[in-house]
């Protein structure tokens, strides 16, 4: 099941949308959970990264599409989006929010049909790396290869990752096991790194996004001997 987003605030745009997504239903065989959003305000507030597509309007008139897309992701690296516009010159704040794609009013069924392929295309690429966390906004999807490691601290996790740092109230050990397939190891009692972000091993630390690291005496032969060298064979 797909869960797709409509934003769009007049309502024959957003019947003829939901129409199209119905026949490219049947045709290709995907399922969708379709929900409509008449205004930018709307799907921001209280947003819970539930959404695989968004097709979000521009022109609105309490939040524009694009300002709606900067608050989306700030949660959400993951979800695709696309604008719906009659207007091209938003092209390079496009880029800055990662936007899949524009469909162009007036939409013709083909053209939509094939950015709506690309769009799926994309979601199958990633789903499997991406974690979900509770943060205190809502939650948060993570692409996995983009953690640099999680600190332990108290009754919280902090996660370093190329977005920025995100705590939640957690425990180490229930990320441990998750992440395990993903090349991640617990260094000491309070880090769980991504051994695709070692940059070396020095002094008893690991270097790991200018950060060094306490690799602790009694992991230190398994992070060296064994995890280590076992993510570098398989490259």
């Amino acid at each position: 099941m797909i869960n797709l987003a409509i934003v769009e605030d007049e309502d024959s745009y957003a019947s003829q949308l939901a129409e199209f997504i119905t026949k490219y239903q049947l045709e290709s065989g995907n399922s969708f959970n379709v929900t409509r959003f008449k205004d930018g305000d709307e799907i921001t507030n209280g947003y819970n990264s539930r959404f695989d597509i968004i097709l979000m309007d521009i022109e609105m008139k309490f939040m524009d599409g694009m300002t709606a897309a900067e608050e989306i992701r700030k949660l959400d690296q993951n979800v695709v989006i696309m604008f719906i516009t009659n207007m091209t010159n938003y092209a390079i704040r496009g880029y800055q929010v990662d936007a899949l794609d524009y469909v162009l009013k007036p939409v013709s069924y083909f053209a939509f049909s094939q950015k709506l392929e690309r769009a799926i295309s994309r979601i199958r690429k990633s789903e499997s790396n991406v974690i979900t966390i509770d943060v205190s906004s809502g939650v948060k999807k993570l692409d996995i290869d983009n953690i640099f490691y999680i600190e332990s601290e108290g009754h919280n996790l902090n996660f370093y990752t190329r977005g920025g740092e995100f705590t939640i109230r957690a425990r180490l050990s229930d990320y441990e096991a998750q992440l395990a397939q993903y090349n991640f190891f617990r260094s000491n009692k309070g880090y769980l790194v991504n051994l695709k972000h070692v940059d070396g091993v020095e002094n008893g630390c690991c270097h790991i996004a200018g950060k060094q690291l306490l690799i602790s005496r009694a992991r230190k032969s398994d992070f060296m001997m064994n995890a280590l060298t076992d993510y570098m064979a398989g490259l």
